[in-house]
């Protein structure tokens, strides 16, 4: 949550953090704490910093969102949706270092009165492309509202606060998900029911309250009596304003459908003529590919440049070690990861997987700046079988993370690298066998 715009916030006494971030100023206060502009004394990129008291995360028992939180903003990749550039931590807070949308909340907008409808279409075609892509990757956001919609200095939307979405693990046997969430003005009735529901469902009925909202300049639900209030969101009855265009009344009407089965779904969203209007869905479709393209080889590069072993570990590798709280199996297929302590220097041990590869007549290649960074196992078509990466965790140590490609590679890390590279060293392992797996680093 970002509340005002950069230019409305007063100026703070110099301060810096981490020996990088300078605080410029107050932005507004989130949900779970303070953010503020800074500016990024190696880059001179202006970002978002939201300061987290350790002390709230703890007494909310909020730790374990917090860490889901990360884990999901740092695999979304989208043009309208907040990226969180890194997380850092003092004794007494955790910073989210983020994107900066320098037009701040789009409910501030909003509060000055409704906006045209072709404004309205822009927003909404924006949000629509960001949340199909999160529901495409398993993730439901469940709090969708103007105040977590934020606008960037070009004037474009980003989908920021992920504290309450759901993924794929959250999803019972019955299919559906069943933790009540989301703020009262905005949930679906569905949720009201006290039943299971489905996340993309409740995330299209919020997309709809939040379009009746940009185009009326109000809530379609709202009564002083939150009772009152819930017996019409359950019901569906709202009315739209007079200046509301037949098509746009439409749309509405298919969206916030009481009836989860009978609503209209992203994809019918996508085919309605009032959304598709000045909108081509083929450039749409080919952006939003050409950026994940182009982030996803930027990630890559960024990714094994971070892995170099002078690097210490920041908050969030720290964090991810911790026993219950890996959270990779979240996003795709479980792998095989193991974490080792050694004393070794990362050349050694990266020769020592070399050789292991070479042996097993597979493709070693060597990752990061002068190869230190790691390297990556892969077979005769190329696929993943393993993958080393080293990381400094104190002077003279380093921490040695192994990951096979998948199920079917799991007996080459298991039978072949693992026992190589651990040898005689203390380890550590995040999986594998009760016998084999010694307390988790943190």
């Amino acid at each position: 949550m970002q509340d005002s715009t950069v230019g409305d916030a007063p100026r703070l006494a110099a301060k810096v953090l981490f020996g990088r971030y300078e605080l410029v100023c107050l932005l507004g206060f989130g949900s779970s704490g303070r953010v503020y502009l800074a500016r990024d004394l190696h880059s001179g990129q202006s970002v978002a910093l939201k300061a987290i008291p350790k002390s709230r995360v703890a007494k909310g028992g909020r730790a374990h969102n917090v860490v889901r939180e990360i884990a999901i903003m740092r695999h979304l990749r989208h043009p309208h949706v907040l990226r969180l550039l890194e997380v850092l931590a003092s004794r007494s807070k955790i910073y989210f270092v983020l994107e900066l949308a320098q037009g701040g909340e789009l409910y501030a907008r909003v509060a000055c009165g409704r906006l045209p409808e072709d404004l309205s279409r822009r927003y909404f075609q924006q949000l629509i492309s960001a949340i199909r892509y999160c529901h495409s990757r398993g993730v439901y956001h469940r709090d969708l509202k103007p105040e977590n919609l934020l606008l960037d200095d070009a004037g474009d939307l980003k989908v920021s606060d992920f504290g309450l979405s759901a993924f794929p693990d959250q999803i019972r046997g019955d299919g559906l998900l069943h933790t009540r969430c989301g703020t009262p003005a905005y949930v679906a009735p569905e949720m009201l029911a006290k039943k299971g529901y489905d996340g993309a469902k409740i995330d299209v009925w919020s997309c709809g309250v939040i379009l009746y909202v940009l185009n009326a300049g109000y809530l379609p639900f709202n009564d002083p009596n939150l009772m009152a209030m819930y017996r019409k969101i359950y019901r569906g009855e709202y009315r739209c304003p007079e200046w509301t265009s037949p098509e746009l009344r439409h749309l509405i009407a298919r969206i916030l459908d009481p009836n989860p089965e009978t609503r209209i779904t992203i994809d019918g969203i996508l085919r309605d003529p009032w959304f598709k209007k000045g909108l081509s869905e083929e450039e749409w479709a080919a952006a939003a590919k050409c950026h994940a393209a182009e982030t996803a080889e930027a990630e890559d590069r960024r990714f094994w440049k971070s892995e170099e072993p002078d690097r210490p570990l920041h908050a969030f590798d720290l964090i991810s070690f911790s026993s219950g709280l890996d959270l990779s199996g979240l996003f795709g297929p479980a792998s095989d990861r193991r974490r080792f302590v050694s004393a070794e220097s990362a050349a050694a041990i990266l020769a020592r997987a070399e050789d292991i590869g070479a042996k097993e007549e597979l493709v070693v290649r060597r990752k990061g700046e002068k190869g230190l960074g790691g390297v990556v196992v892969e077979g005769p078509t190329g696929n993943l079988v393993a993958r080393v990466v080293v990381r400094r965790l104190a002077k003279g140590l380093v921490v040695v993370e192994l990951e096979s490609g998948g199920d079917a590679e799991r007996g080459f890390l298991q039978g072949k690298l693992w026992p190589a590279l651990k040898g005689p060293v203390k380890g550590n392992a995040n999986s594998g066998s009760a016998a084999d797996r010694p307390d988790p680093i943190l």
